[in-house]
């Protein structure tokens, strides 16, 4: 038995190809307006269910110490502007506006417009399989709220364990002889879960949206391909946004708007991509198992540059 499947040999033997056909399928797919669709959308259900979640979650645990949680993820998902936005969710908690039922069933509304459209984009990606069964009318309108439950039963986990890990910074282990201190750690620590956490959450979107669900491995690399670019990016964006924008110049108050929709449309474009690989392998892996390897498409690629 291989531990490499043959579609992974093919990749890695022919990198550039792979990449290529991934990026030629995106294109047709329409993935940039796809990706647009699902920013503007998550742009209107970020404060929403941020405050839904706050205030759930705060009957539970320090409202504090998940606000410190919420900003560091929302700091990964919009460089340079979480401030802004844990500002009007911090505000919205301090001036105890009371939730009636229908603030609630806005927020519940709107915080679940990003993932129906998300969902509908992913079909649009993984054609094929929708082609062969449709998903049950319910299951679509339960997905979303599943998710927030998913959502907030990991910002627990994570704040709990931002709490655990920012203790270590206080004390040390006896060993050798000698105290060795655990300071700096935690920073490392946490930068390393969250990462986890990040290609985890993507993970399951790769697996659950799908409608007849997707291999386990190929999920896995799906998520890891568009964590770790958008790891990359989101550095850049910070370097860019916080030294040589203008963007608070020229836009003055729609700032953080105009950020937030701007670094939220690369983050969907890099979900979408992930998916896109998956398809791409799956179709690969279809092709040589029937004898159609790839030489169509390195010929195709080499005719294209």
């Amino acid at each position: 038995m291989t531990l490499i499947s043959p579609s992974a040999k093919w990749v890695l033997r022919h990198p550039v190809s792979f990449a290529w056909r991934t990026l030629a399928s995106f294109s047709r797919n329409q993935g940039i307006l796809l990706a647009g669709a699902i920013a503007y959308y998550a742009l209107l259900s970020l404060v929403p269910i941020s405050i839904l979640l706050l205030v759930v979650l705060s009957h539970w645990v320090d409202p504090q110490a998940l606000l410190d949680t919420m900003a560091r993820y929302l700091e990964w998902l919009v460089p340079s502007q979480s401030h802004a936005l844990i500002a009007d969710v911090s505000g919205f908690f301090d001036q105890q506006i009371k939730i009636g039922a229908v603030l609630i069933l806005t927020m519940i509304f709107f915080s679940s417009l990003a993932f129906s459209v998300l969902e509908k984009a992913m079909a649009v990606i993984f054609a094929r399989h929708d082609r062969e069964r449709q998903r049950h009318f319910l299951t679509s309108a339960l997905l979303p709220y599943c998710f927030i439950i998913f959502l907030g039963l990991v910002m627990v986990a994570m704040t709990f364990g931002t709490l655990i890990l920012q203790t270590m910074d206080q004390t040390s282990i006896h060993t050798f002889h000698r105290n060795w201190s655990l300071e700096g750690l935690s920073g490392f620590l946490l930068y390393v879960i969250g990462l986890l956490v990040k290609v985890g959450i993507l993970t399951t979107l790769y697996l659950v949206l799908p409608v007849d669900g997707i291999r386990f491995r190929h999920a896995l690399v799906g998520g890891l391909t568009a964590a770790l670019l958008w790891e990359a990016i989101h550095y850049l964006l910070l370097w860019y946004l916080t030294t040589l924008s203008k963007t608070s110049i020229v836009y003055g108050s729609l700032t953080t708007a105009v950020v937030a929709l701007f670094t939220m449309e690369i983050a969907a474009t890099l979900l979408l991509l992930g998916a896109q690989v998956i398809a791409e392998y799956e179709r690969l892996g279809e092709e040589l198992a029937k004898g159609q390897a790839g030489p169509q498409v390195i010929n195709h690629f080499e005719s294209a540059i």
